[in-house]
């Protein structure tokens, strides 16, 4: 049941991410954006050749992109291998890795349909910005953060019953 409850959350995730990637896409021009919350948050649509916030956006390469494609193909595999083995997870690393599943199939599924993934959401104060990022990133965020989460508990757990 668990691995059941995993997957329906991974396919939620990559749902929501397609379903606010599509209004994205279908309502704003290329770098066009809306305001939603003055000198705080704004709807973007930007496209993100790279991986995580930008990085190894530089390369125009078609090369650049099927590595990318590859890595990612390879990293979701692994994380359905994961999730296939749920039984051994707390219930907190196996949220996580549902998550980050949803949320790499979201980005992979862009990667492979359009050679970048639909970035939006864009945060900032005064003149600082975070990177522009979209429902999978924040998926896979969260889900990286309930598996530190549970690694922590669980460290500690050994911790106290060595003392």
């Amino acid at each position: 049941m668990r691995r059941i409850v995993a997957f329906l959350i991974a396919v939620g995730v990559f749902g929501l991410d397609r379903w606010t990637k599509w209004i994205v896409e279908t309502q704003l021009s290329a770098y066009d954006s809306r305001t939603v919350i003055p000198g705080f948050f704004n709807i973007v649509r930007s496209g993100n050749p790279g991986v995580a916030f930008g990085m190894f956006s530089g390369s125009s390469s078609t090369m650049h992109t099927v590595i990318l494609i590859g890595l990612s193909l390879i990293a979701v595999a692994l994380l359905a291998g994961m999730l296939w083995r749920i039984e051994r997870l707390d219930t907190a690393s196996a949220m996580g890795l549902a998550l980050i599943f949803g949320g790499a199939m979201g980005n992979v599924f862009d990667r492979i349909r359009a050679g970048s993934v639909t970035d939006f959401l864009d945060f900032y104060a005064g003149s600082y910005h975070w990177y522009t990022f979209n429902v999978a990133d924040a998926s896979i965020c969260t889900g990286a953060a309930l598996l530190i989460l549970s690694m922590l508990k669980s460290q500690n757990k050994h911790e106290v019953r060595a003392h």
